[in-house]
């Protein structure tokens, strides 16, 4: 049985969403420049257009993490797999995430960017499962928070496949 995707956000509605948000960032930090942090592979795309919607002036960074494998749940057990490239001592850090789901590997980046100092350090999240979560992780900026759907597109995969949908899908067996 092949796992069909199924529209659950547009490319519309997130694109809006992602606009709002650059707004309100640029508002928040007047003056930059602003460090985002992309978690690799899942928050490339929103982390492209984010920092197009924001005016302040931006830097952008990625970090590898892992915790889901090839599965659809987390491992829990959480590595880093691509490390930053710069120091962000004393700078405005923006974490941008695709989904925050458990909160297992957004605990673990924010604890461990902690200890490296930036003069503020703010998570954005596309999409934001609260039902989910089994640790507490405090998010500035969210677009969507969703019920418990295994979702794709806009760069989130199952199993590398449906990154390079426009839409957020919900996969199903129909």
């Amino acid at each position: 049985m092949a796992l069909r995707p199924h529209v659950f956000l547009t490319s519309e509605q997130i694109q809006k969403r992602v606009q709002e948000m650059g707004r309100q960032i640029s508002e928040d930090y007047p003056e930059g420049p602003i460090y985002l942090i992309a978690i690799l592979k899942g928050a490339f795309i929103f982390m492209s257009d984010l920092s197009r919607a924001i005016t302040t002036p931006v830097r952008i960074e990625f970090m590898g993490i892992s915790s889901y494998g090839q599965n659809k749940s987390t491992s829990g057990q959480v590595k880093v797999t691509k490390d930053l490239d710069v120091s962000v001592e004393g700078r405005h850090v923006i974490v941008v995430e695709d989904i925050l789901d458990s909160g297992v590997t957004l605990s673990y980046l924010i604890n461990l960017l902690q200890q490296r100092k930036p003069k503020s350090l703010k998570i954005a999240t596309l999409l934001d499962k609260p039902d989910r979560r089994m640790r507490p992780v405090t998010v500035a900026y969210t677009g969507f928070k969703i019920p418990d759907e295994f979702v794709v597109g806009y760069g989130l995969d199952y199993a590398e496949d449906y990154r390079n949908l426009s839409d957020i899908c919900v996969l199903s067996d129909d």
